[in-house]
């Protein structure tokens, strides 16, 4: 390796960097981590830019931020996809009467959003979605069922894709809506998982309704709009990055230790690499760029599916006994786990191992993305059409 391409590599820290870095951490040290105080101290939304309410913060201040709360034991200010996802693709594609109307609500933790994209015959082959909206003087009107809607029942918007065009070719005839929940014609059911939670939710849609300028990014032009929504969950966050991983991976050295599994020669590679793959995945991050997104979604999916396997290993029949709190969110210094319900309560690393394989799917699977990797990333032919 060059020495040009370890600086690429390997996050240089500026003073300017050290300067926002004593910021953040003043701040966290002298206010709790509250929504509303971050809300009016501009951190909820930072990256976003500082005539919406946020701070406009680099890709590198961003990651300082996440590092200097994780420090605290501090959890990310967060409003969820509004935050995320909807609320930076409003800001890339909507109009000024949108960003008046969507992004305040947002900002100020007001008003949550859900992702309505997958469908029961439209995952991973998202053209295919058949949900339809149909305008009706000044409202769309949208029949159909959107399926793995993560949040759901605690929302109260959800950007939804819809076929508005059912003449045009697959990827043309496609909007991107902002539809209220709180409507007749909308119906919200709980999927229930195999660890006990029921986070994500089926949405029925029967006649419901939205705003005919409620359209982000035009008329039949949803497929561009979406492929920008998707790269932004691709990308690196609190929640899919090396932060969330490492007090796992922590634990599960330490249980290996307390085990005596440590001294066995197999599992001592086996952690060392998972150890090499983690440290990879920071270091990817640390020069994340638009173009990465889709090969870190591939890589931390694939490595979380694979160092829980790890766990498994490790923790033995230990590990199939249910023996969490309930009461607790978090049951490793730094994790914030998935709430575990009264009636199955699995521990935080259950929960996690569980979890695990769902993550190689969201945000499209890992196979959709090694497919994005060839064509976008290396120019490779496109896969050819069926």
């Amino acid at each position: 390796m060059t020495q040009a391409e370890l600086a690429q590599l390997i996050a240089i820290v500026t003073p300017s960097d050290e300067v926002f870095r004593a910021e953040v951490r003043a701040w966290i040290d002298d206010h709790a981590p509250l929504t509303q105080q971050a809300v009016d101290a501009e951190w909820l939304c930072a990256t976003w830019p500082h005539a919406l309410g946020g701070r406009d913060l680099s890709w590198d201040q961003s990651d300082i931020l996440l590092a200097e709360l994780n420090r605290a034991g501090a959890p990310t200010p967060s409003t969820g996809f509004g935050q995320s996802l909807v609320g930076p693709t409003i800001i890339h594609w909507g109009t000024e009467e949108q960003k008046l109307r969507h992004l305040p609500g947002i900002r100020h933790g007001t008003a949550r959003w859900c992702q309505g994209f997958s469908e029961p015959d439209a995952g991973s082959d998202l053209a295919a979605l058949s949900s339809t909206a149909v305008l009706d003087g000044d409202e769309w009107v949208i029949n159909g069922q959107k399926v793995w809607t993560s949040e759901a029942f605690r929302a109260d918007w959800i950007f939804v894709l819809c076929r508005t065009n059912p003449t045009a070719p697959r990827h043309k005839g496609i909007s991107f809506l902002l539809c209220s929940l709180h409507q007749p014609g909308v119906e919200v059911r709980r999927i229930r998982q195999i660890d006990g939670g029921a986070e994500f939710c089926e949405v029925f849609f029967v006649d419901a309704r939205c705003r005919a300028d409620d359209v982000v990014g035009g008329v039949d032009n949803g497929w561009s709009v979406a492929m920008t929504t998707l790269g932004f969950e691709r990308g690196s966050s609190e929640a899919t990055g090396w932060r969330r991983f490492a007090p796992e991976f922590d634990h599960i050295v330490a249980l290996a230790r307390a085990t005596g599994l440590a001294n066995d020669a197999v599992m001592r590679q086996r952690l060392a690499t998972m150890w090499s793959r983690l440290e990879i995945l920071r270091l990817n991050e640390l020069r994340a760029t638009p173009t990465l997104t889709a090969i870190n979604k591939m890589y931390w999916s694939e490595y979380h599916r694979d160092v829980m396997e790890l766990w498994s290993d490790v923790a033995g029949l230990g590990g199939q006994v249910l023996t969490a709190d309930p009461t607790l969110e978090a049951m490793l210094p730094g994790y914030r786990s998935r709430t575990p319900p009264v009636d199955y309560p699995v521990s935080v690393l259950q929960s996690s191992y569980y979890f695990s394989r769902a993550e190689t799917i969201w945000g499209g699977t890992a196979q959709i993305q090694r497919n994005i990797v060839a064509e976008r990333v290396l120019g490779l032919p496109r896969e050819p059409a069926r």
